[in-house]
């Protein structure tokens, strides 16, 4: 049994918390208290109150936060007291170069990063069958394995620091496309006389299928987008990746353009819809 601190009690973290929480003992943090209250209520776990009095007794510590400057807080005020040869897990999706950077600062106290962002939404977390995509050292993810595997479905090890974001670039640049397309098909559809649950059954099991179309095409047709991964983060996500390609001297074409539908569902003041809100623009 490991001893480990879960900071960030989201729709994503409080599930996988929950997961921890049958095999290990949890420690959890998160800066909305009213969450943590309801954590402890459904799982067995302790709540710490502040990041700068963590203690040193943690063998690991796993965050899943918003964003880059999210992530450096955290490690800012959790450094002093980082246990040596401890690992710290970050399921955010952010830079490759901040975890590149934040990883030679933990190095520095002989405390391991691993950037493991994940995909397979609020569902995912809740069914323990995320995938995770994970770079870094390669003995902390052969001993972090066991510990992901509780709330993934399929823990992968990609390469050295950063591999992990880069590999989740990929991951967001496919989920833009797809749910443009699948925004698209509904659109037609919803102009002829098929019965949508027909024509979901049947393609579903073609070449067609994908994750998005199993689990959006139905609340996209019903036009229910208030849960799941947000317009917001989407945008957030989307900005990293074409920081990346810029490196790489590559133009996100269809991805870029899809971006802007993106912003347009900002300015309509749907920020906090699910991704596949895309077909509002489309369905008025």
């Amino acid at each position: 049994m490991f001893n480990i601190l879960f900071i960030g009690i989201g729709n994503m973290g409080f599930p996988m918390a929950g997961y921890l929480s049958q095999k290990h003992k949890v420690t959890i943090f998160n800066r909305s208290k009213e969450k943590l209250k309801r954590w402890i209520t459904e799982y067995n776990g302790e709540i710490l109150d502040d990041l700068k009095s963590i203690n040193k007794d943690y063998d690991f510590i796993i965050s899943c936060v918003g964003n880059d400057s999210d992530l450096e807080e955290v490690i800012h005020h959790s450094f002093d007291n980082l246990q040596k040869e401890s690992v710290f897990i970050d399921h955010s999706t952010v830079s490759p170069e901040t975890v590149i950077k934040l990883s030679k600062r933990l190095n520095s106290k002989s405390v391991y990063l691993l950037d493991a962002p994940v995909s397979g939404g609020q569902a995912g977390a809740e069914n323990g069958a995320l995938s995770i995509m994970v770079g870094g050292d390669l003995d902390a993810f052969k001993k972090s394995k066991p510990v992901m595997d509780l709330y993934g479905k399929k823990v992968e090890y990609m390469g050295d620091t950063g591999s992990g974001q880069q590999t989740k670039i990929i991951n967001q640049i496919c989920i833009g496309g797809l749910i443009q397309s699948l925004s698209e098909a509904i659109y037609f559809m919803k102009h002829t006389n098929l019965d949508p649950s027909k024509v979901l059954d049947v393609i579903s099991s073609g070449a067609a299928q994908s994750w998005q179309m199993e689990n959006r095409f139905k609340t996209m047709t019903e036009d229910k987008f208030d849960f799941g991964f947000a317009v917001d983060l989407m945008r957030k996500d989307l900005s990293i990746a074409f920081r990346e390609s810029e490196k790489y001297g590559i133009d996100l074409e269809i991805t870029k353009i899809i971006d802007t539908f993106y912003e347009d569902l900002q300015n309509q003041g749907h920020n906090n819809l699910d991704t596949s809100s895309l077909i509002k623009r489309l369905i008025k």
